[in-house]
């Protein structure tokens, strides 16, 4: 079954339930039903829906309170709520917050079905393939994730790849600015086109001109050819410029101008040269600061910065870092010929532990250099640490790792349920005077979460 098509139900009515697992079972969809909005959210970064139906009237965590639970870290994440007891401003206040569709039980099958194939295919997700563009998963190949964080940002590049708005992507270095570029033009009209990386802080000052617009043969000392610039490389298809935040002031007029008329002019030549190109933009650096300072022209930003984009780092999605260092390990593997078969328990820990300032780049280089120095079938502890070793603000103690998630665990179960102990412990699988406990450890109060 696809992915693309997980159904999570929520209704505390159990016949109602069985009967919509059912029915959309039988149009195609992956279903999981649960009985109530708590055990909803707890199933929720394990399966991972691609829409959400519920029940508004429910014990506990009711609807609207679900639907914001979701859409405070899920804001793609398309809701339909069923009620009994629909009225016109329940209606109107569920699809002013955000709801996609609002139903009133008795409902019809077919406009059930409707709604789901609608909410599907308008942000993305249906499975159909949309012509032109590539809905088979393979627009994400080279991303390894399972963490909802990181398949959230996925869902958000996958409702505007077919946009054609600039992108601009904002995240710390080796997050994997440039795979979720690659993985963009994929998913876009533009996916059997030419896709041009350059980064911008590599090239000098000089020549950025000529390797972005081109130039004319004999235009300087050494021009003995005339050559097409990327812009033009990248004609019909995503130019994808890099370290965009580091490009000088003076050349930022001459790339506005550009992106403004749809045409290059090569450096030494007198005409323009029409070029029909998206462009995804990455930085690590704050561009709203830069233009506060001045380092950045506001206009370009604007440009540049139509529709926004972050890859979460890697201490945020620890989930795929056992992934990804099998991922690295199997390439070290096949790069050298080595049948080393993974990390001892202690090994994983210290991975799971690092705080990962360089992000997964660090990661891959650290599985690398453990790998290389490894004599054994299993990668031992010792020299994860020694590879971490040459910066020791990449690894925290491990006690004091699992004690920052879990302080982070129990704040977000109770903004979940806005301070209220009782349905937090239940999330947690925990007794109330267990929760206490843990509460009392980290110094946290439930009215502190508690909505004014």
């Amino acid at each position: 079954m696809s992915e693309t098509t997980r159904i999570l139900l929520v209704d505390d009515d159990e016949g109602l339930l069985r009967l919509l697992s059912m029915r959309l079972a039988s149009a195609g969809h992956e279903i999981k039903a649960v009985a109530s909005g708590e055990q909803a959210l707890a199933a929720l970064p394990q399966f991972q829906p691609r829409l959400v139906i519920t029940d508004l009237r429910m014990d506990g965590i009711d609807g609207m309170a679900l639907f914001d639970a979701i859409h405070k870290n899920h804001p793609a994440l398309p809701i339909i709520i069923l009620t009994a007891h629909g009225t016109i401003p329940d209606a109107v206040e569920a699809t002013r917050r955000g709801v996609f569709g609002f139903l009133t039980k008795p409902f019809d099958s077919q406009e059930l079905l409707d709604y789901v194939d609608r909410a599907l295919r308008l942000t993305g997700l249906s499975a159909e393939p949309r012509e032109g563009s590539d809905d088979s998963g393979d627009w994400r190949d080279g991303i390894i994730s399972r963490s909802a964080v990181m398949e959230e940002a996925l869902r958000q590049a996958r409702l505007v790849a077919d946009s054609e708005s600039n992108v601009l992507i904002q995240s710390e270095s080796g997050t994997g600015k440039e795979l979720l570029a690659r993985a963009l033009h994929r998913a876009s009209r533009r996916g059997a086109g030419p896709f041009v990386a350059v980064n911008c802080s590599s090239i000098p000052e000089a020549l950025l001109e000529s390797e972005l617009f081109g130039h004319s043969k004999g235009s300087f000392t050494g021009a003995t050819q005339s050559r097409k610039g990327l812009f033009e490389s990248a004609d019909g298809g995503t130019l994808f410029m890099d370290e965009v935040g580091d490009m000088p002031l003076a050349f930022q007029a001459k790339l506005l101008r550009v992106l403004q008329e749809g045409e290059v002019r090569p450096v030494g030549a007198n005409n323009q040269v029409p070029v029909d190109v998206r462009v995804i933009s990455a930085t690590h650096r704050d561009l709203e600061q830069a233009v506060e300072t001045g380092d950045f022209r506001a206009d370009l930003y604007y440009r540049l910065n139509v529709v926004r984009l972050e890859m979460p780092p890697l201490r945020e999605r620890r989930d795929d870092i056992p992934l990804l260092a099998r991922h690295f390990l199997s390439r070290v593997n096949e790069r050298n010929g080595r049948h080393i078969e993974g990390f001892a328990p202690d090994a994983m820990e210290a991975l799971m532990a690092a705080s990962w300032p360089g992000n997964v780049r660090q990661l891959q280089n650290v599985v690398e250099q453990s790998a290389a120095l490894s004599t054994t079938e299993i990668v031992p502890a010792s020299l994860v640490q020694r590879a971490l070793r040459s910066d020791p603000s990449g690894v925290l103690p491990l006690a004091e790792a699992r004690d920052r998630f879990e302080r982070d665990y129990l704040e977000e179960l109770l903004q979940i349920t806005g301070g209220n102990v009782s349905s937090a412990a239940r999330l947690a699988g925990r007794n109330r005077t267990e929760f206490y406990k843990l509460l009392k450890r980290h110094h946290l109060e439930p009215e502190m979460f508690r909505a004014s």
